[in-house]
């Protein structure tokens, strides 16, 4: 089964990182007011992007490899920004919203694929009426 709406997919999930990037590296991160708040915004950012790329149909255990590094390399950048800092936990919160996110990957293989036919059946019927 083919996504109809892969491209936007695609880059939804280019954005998704653009975002990770972008609050990890801010000056001001995002405050979480909860004990230990940002350790569940990086599980939960992490588990986001691996579940939303996975569904794209690309090998999962790539991704893993992949996001694991993206977020190790990304704790090193903050050490290296001098206005935030390196944090083990942070890498340790990554790496478990990636393995969760490819766990739950496979259990749910066609999620986006029913986000794609909705929105596909949707933008058919909006042009269909013009």
């Amino acid at each position: 089964m083919m996504l109809q709406l892969r491209l936007i997919w695609q880059v939804v999930a280019w954005i998704g990182v653009g975002l990770l990037l972008y609050l990890s590296l801010t000056p001001r991160p995002v405050e979480i007011p909860v004990e230990h708040g940002d350790k569940y915004g990086h599980t939960l950012a992490y588990f986001v992007l691996t579940i939303w790329w996975a569904q794209l149909r690309i090998n999962r255990w790539h991704l893993v490899g992949a996001f694991i590094a993206l977020g190790v390399a990304i704790e090193f950048a903050q050490g290296w920004t001098g206005y935030r800092s390196f944090d083990y936990y942070d890498m340790v919160g990554n790496t478990v919203g990636v393995l969760f996110g490819a766990l739950l990957a496979g259990l749910v293989p066609n999620l986006l694929h029913a986000i794609d036919a909705v929105f596909h059946h949707k933008t058919t019927q909006h042009f269909k009426s013009i």
